[in-house]
């Protein structure tokens, strides 16, 4: 049930969120704003896989 929750949250941020490994962002210049999406995604994908 966590698993199958985790992954549903994976596939609407893939779709809502902005990738910023495409955009080649630099973390240094990130705001606070872009590291907190960041380690959103990061916690989600995390839980997704295991």
């Amino acid at each position: 049930m966590k698993l199958a929750f985790f992954k549903l949250l994976a596939k609407i941020n893939k779709a809502l969120l902005p990738s910023y490994s495409k955009k080649q962002l630099d973390l240094s210049k990130a705001s606070k704003l872009q590291i907190v999406i960041i380690g959103w995604r990061y916690w989600i994908t995390t839980n997704a896989l295991g």
